[in-house]
Formats: structure tokens, sequence, C-alpha cells
């Protein structure tokens, strides 16, 4: 039960910096590490965790989101906010079960190169019990944040049910 409160603190301070006033969001539920919310001022709902913790240093405080934009008819946008600002140019690998899949993005963001990818990744998460990220830090080299995948797929599922409804 600790866990859970501790995973759910987490994940609330996590979004105070991804996501519009806390009043507006509506939690649709804890799985695993990962919860879902529904914001209905945007509209939008979205599934979230924060990554493994690592005692190296970081920039910033990692998450993934998996994003729903009803008016915008965007569903299941992936965006990983990653520990580190990266290096100009780096190359940004996910390794999700046996698949590796370029990204792009900068500074400490991260997204899929496009709907193919995007999707190939939604795919993966329901299946792979975890997935990494690689890049090159603008400061001392190589790093990875990873993300257990336990809860990811009912999270998505409550996220995409949340807004269903929004437009």
């Amino acid at each position: 039960m600790s866990r859970i409160l501790a995973t759910a603190s987490a994940i609330a301070c996590t979004l105070a910096a991804f996501a519009s006033p806390a009043q507006a969001r509506e939690s649709l539920g804890l799985y695993g590490t990962w919860g879902a919310f529904r914001d209905p001022l945007v509209p939008r709902c979205y599934a979230i965790a924060m990554a493994e913790p690592s005692a190296k240093r970081r920039d910033y405080q990692p998450f993934v989101a998996v994003g729903t934009w009803p008016k915008r008819s965007a569903r299941n946008q992936v965006h990983f906010r990653l520990s580190r600002k990266m290096a100009e140019g780096t190359k940004i690998t996910l390794r999700i079960g046996s698949q590796r899949i370029e990204l792009t993005g900068g500074g400490g963001d991260a997204w899929p190169r496009d709907n193919g990818d995007n999707a190939a990744i939604i795919a993966a998460m329901r299946s792979a019990p975890r997935m990494t990220v690689y890049a090159r830090g603008e400061v001392r080299g190589g790093f990875s944040n990873t993300w257990q995948l336990a809860g990811a797929a009912s999270a998505m599922d409550a996220a995409a049910i949340g807004c269903a409804q929004l437009r």
C-alpha cells in the first residue's frame, strides 16, 4: 500500500510540471506505476509514468506520457521527458522488447519520428515488460532512462475511454 501511495505522490509531482492547473485534472485511475488523467478544460486525457529512480545526475524529472486531444483528432501520442539535456544532434534510441526505434527531439524531450513509429511504440508498450531510451547528454556522455510497462496498457485504455466523449 505504501508503494502505491508513493507512486501516486510521484505521479502527482510529475504532473505539476507537465499539466495545467491541478484543479482541472481528474484522476482516471492508477495502474501499477502508471496513472491516467483527464483534463476537460483543454480537453485532453493521458497516461503517464515516471522513469525508474537513479542516483545518476539529472537535469529533469523523467517521465513518459501518452496523450489524447479529441479536438485535434490526436490519439495515443507518445512523449518522453528525459533526465538530461541532450547533446545537439544526438541519436535518440528507444529499446522496447526486441525493437529499436529511433526517436527525434531536443533539449530534454523526445518523440516518435512519425505516426508509424508512434503506433509501433504503442503496440509494443502493450506487451513488453519495460522500455529504455538512450541518448548522449550535453555533459558527461551517454545516459538512459527506463520505464516499467506493467499497467501501461490499462492506463492508456483508461485515458482513451476518458476522452471518448470529450469534444
